[in-house]
């Protein structure tokens, strides 16, 4: 479903990511763990195109990310080509990013209207669907402004899903949520990787990357450190600044 080969990209003078390669097989969920500064976030910007790489290719779903190739030279698409590729990518930010003025099912129908051209009519019964499965079947009329921290987050999840993406990628989902909150975006997530929802997820949750995860990454210095089972990686691990990281998160 997904393929990173040799991924470079800096800013100015500071190298973010220094040729990271991953590979995630459809169905699977990937948690990529590591330091604040290490390149998580960049690298999933990277995979829909919100930041565009310096070197390196991705596929999703064999497809290039935001670029065709003629011969060995890569071509970047236009806006509406990166548009239409990037709808199959559903992307959950650290912060909700929902739109204050729209209610909850305005903003699961927001994505498939504006960028699918569907009819609102049409896609009423979907939107309430997906706010049934993340929990929020009675908060279809309320403004993100009346919904808690938790409560906007789901209906975030459930904007991403509205437009069928292939695969989902998760940025730290639960970091600006308070405590007695998280556990409630965790369970939606986990009933989306047994549904067999492919899912990219940059977390600092160690309980939810043993339990959920398929392959655990750990990144640090804008490279992939350590990859494997996450028994391996999050129990026994192989470097010495995994370790390092994983005892001061634990503790």
């Amino acid at each position: 479903m997904f393929e990173a080969r040799d991924i470079h990209k800096s800013f100015g003078h500071v190298e973010v990511l220094r040729g990271v390669s991953m590979t995630v097989r459809r169905g699977e969920v990937a948690c990529l763990l590591g330091p604040s500064g290490s390149g998580k976030s960049t690298f999933l910007r990277c995979i829909n195109h919100l930041e565009k790489f310096d070197a390196g290719r991705m596929w999703v779903d064999g497809e290039l990310v935001g670029y065709r190739q003629s011969g060995r030279r890569l071509h970047e698409l236009h806006d509406r080509e990166i548009a239409q590729r990037r709808s199959r990518i559903g992307m959950v930010f650290q912060q909700f990013n929902l739109f204050p003025h729209r209610t909850a099912l305005q903003n699961v129908m927001e994505g498939p209207v504006v960028v699918k051209r569907a009819k609102p009519r049409e896609l009423m019964e979907e939107a309430h669907q997906l706010l049934r499965r993340v929990g929020l079947a009675d908060k279809a009329h309320h403004y993100p402004s009346q919904l808690s921290g938790g409560q906007q987050q789901r209906v975030a999840i459930a904007r991403a899903l509205a437009m069928h993406p292939a695969l989902m990628l998760f940025d730290e989902p639960t970091s600006a949520l308070d405590p007695e909150l998280v556990g409630e975006v965790l369970d939606v997530m986990r009933d989306l990787a047994a549904g067999g929802m492919t899912m990219i997820v940059v977390t600092h949750e160690i309980g939810f990357a043993r339990e959920v995860a398929d392959v655990a990454h750990f990144m640090a210095d804008g490279v992939l450190v350590e990859s494997g089972l996450p028994a391996e990686v999050l129990g026994n691990p192989q470097h010495e600044r995994t370790r390092n990281f994983l005892s001061k998160v634990l503790a």
